[in-house]
């Protein structure tokens, strides 16, 4: 396909759709991470300022076709990228990688918002967070008995309590058991991003008999389609 195509990203496939697409494609981040000087797209970092902000950029630049390809939790993104395309009448494809699902004897428990979490969290004495960035605005509320791991992004200093660690995906299942016992993980806390490249922790906590707390995945807009399957968009978009 040559159309001119603003693709939303953040996420593995999204990386991996970049590296498939040409100079025409305007590949869009928000800036956290690194970010990739090798590919044959625009690069373009930072945010649009609302959906009134991206339909803007999709008309000033005469983009045909808008990708989201953002994480399933970036909701906000996701609800402007849909009304940017309302309001410019340029299509919206989206992929929408299916959830993880538990399998026998897992113990996993779904949760809504921090309060619910942190309830959920009080009896036990090691999380490990792999939710993201929000567990590092709690660090200083960290109950007694807990010392808590959060993995994202970037590392940085934490209270004598917590462990901030810095790390992208994919991970390795053998780091990941060396992780969980090096840290004495008695309960992981993750998002359920359904992405390949971060499940191997889930079957640690199988092996280990822990139990998951899952943020629930929020709702998400409709778009003109949308892709369960990375390869399926790719053979839309002929690439």
């Amino acid at each position: 396909m040559t159309a001119r195509i603003l693709l939303l990203g953040g996420t593995t496939e999204a990386l991996r759709l970049a590296r498939r697409l040409g100079p025409e494609t305007v590949y869009s981040l928000a800036g956290l991470g690194r970010v990739p000087d090798d590919l044959p797209c625009r690069v373009r970092v930072g945010g649009f300022g609302g959906a009134e902000g991206m339909a803007a950029f999709i008309a000033a630049e005469g983009i045909e076709l808008l990708l989201d390809l953002t994480h399933p939790y970036a909701a906000q993104i996701s609800r402007n990228a849909a009304r940017a395309a309302e309001i410019t009448g340029v299509p919206c494809w989206a992929l929408r990688r299916p959830g993880w699902q538990p399998g026998p004897g897992d113990d996993w428990r779904e949760v809504d918002g921090w309060d619910e979490l942190t309830r959920a969290l009080a009896p036990f004495n090691r999380p490990l967070f792999t939710s993201g960035r929000e567990p590092l605005a709690y660090l200083q509320e960290i109950p007694a008995h807990q010392h808590w791991t959060v993995r994202c992004l970037q590392a940085e200093a934490a209270p004598p309590r917590a462990e901030v660690i810095g790390a992208r995906g994919p991970f390795a299942l053998d780091e990941e058991r060396a992780l969980f016992a090096r840290i004495r993980c008695d309960v992981l806390v993750s998002k359920n991003s359904g992405s390949a490249s971060t499940e191997p922790k889930l079957q640690v906590a199988r092996e280990l008999g822990l139990p998951v707390l899952l943020l629930r995945r929020p709702v998400l807009p409709t778009v003109a389609q949308e892709f369960g399957e990375f390869e399926a968009l790719c053979l839309a978009l002929q690439c």
